[in-house]
């Protein structure tokens, strides 16, 4: 029986399957072209396998991978921290270091800008207004040194000595004064190269129970810090012959007669108010509790910084 030609689409290939060795017997020659044609047949099922798009795309995108995972920088893997690891660490560091109070850092936040206030003339304070003659504190508000303070602390005076946290001691002048708000701003002769002014904060935020800290100079003495808590917003304090202070602060933090002037400072470390008055009904002029402070929205617009 006569066997069917095989066909090829390689033109390559049909050249191949007709070659037959003339010296082969007749077996062997038709073994040759049955391989000849197999051989043919592979090649033409491979060309037409690499000429499709999926193949073509695939193996695209394998070069592509291979390339940037090549390009990738490789980083050792680190073990993860697990709850329970940092809670371990949080509580062995809570062990074995002691963290400073919350007062405490406050205060030193405070301190470098906070002024013991001298007059070597002038009026004692009336009332229950927290001066003591010729003492008193200030706090630095602006880069060219300018000092915020209660007006009673310099009142009628004309020879204002500031002393600054470094030991630097310069003569001061009266730039404005407010006696309706009790506030003065004086300007130092001299400041230290690095001071630097108090960060103010809106007394809005304020809320009874909340810690606040008075730094000043009670008797002379200090800085001295004393911290307690917001006992009440918006209260009004009488003074003599004139309006009463409205819209103050009351703290219980002890302040005594110096301290007026000196910056009430809250949680953040930032001048919610001035420390101003105190209540007390004994004529010794003493911390009785009750204590209050100008808010420094107020302030603010008697030292001419914009409102909050």
């Amino acid at each position: 029986m006569k066997r069917a030609t095989l066909y090829s689409r390689s033109s390559q290939a049909r050249d191949l399957t007709g070659l037959v060795d003339p010296e082969k017997s007749a077996p062997e020659a038709e073994n040759q072209q049955s391989s000849n044609a197999s051989v043919g047949r592979s090649r033409a099922t491979f060309l037409t396998f690499i000429k499709r798009p999926l193949f073509v795309l695939g193996l695209g995108v394998f070069l592509v991978a291979a390339i940037i995972w090549q390009l990738t920088p490789t980083t050792p893997a680190t073990p993860s921290m697990v709850k329970a690891n940092v809670e371990a660490i949080v509580l062995e560091t809570l062990a074995t270091k002691s963290l400073p109070a919350r007062a405490a850092q406050v205060a030193a936040a405070a301190w470098p800008s906070v002024v013991s206030i001298q007059t070597l003339d002038g009026e004692p304070p009336t009332g229950n207004l927290i001066g003591q003659k010729g003492k008193g504190a200030g706090f630095v508000i602006k880069d060219d040194g300018s000092i915020l303070t209660n007006y009673h602390v310099i009142a009628g005076s004309e020879r204002i000595v500031v002393t600054f946290a470094d030991g630097m001691v310069s003569p001061a002048a009266v730039v404005s004064l407010q006696p309706e708000r009790d506030l003065a701003v004086l300007q130092p002769a001299q400041i230290p190269d690095d001071l630097q002014p108090v960060t103010l904060a809106a007394s809005g935020e304020v809320r009874p129970g909340d810690l606040v800290v008075a730094v000043g100079f009670p008797f002379g003495m200090g800085p001295s810090v004393s911290a307690g808590v917001v006992s009440g917003l918006n209260r009004s304090f009488p003074l003599p012959g004139r309006a009463p202070l409205t819209g103050l602060i009351q703290f219980d933090a002890a302040v005594n007669p110096g301290s007026s002037g000196g910056p009430l400072l809250n949680q953040d470390g930032e001048v919610v108010g001035v420390v101003t008055a105190i209540l007390n009904p004994s004529p010794g002029g003493t911390f009785a509790g009750v204590g209050f402070a100008i808010t420094m929205e107020s302030a603010a617009n008697a030292a001419g910084i914009p409102p909050f």
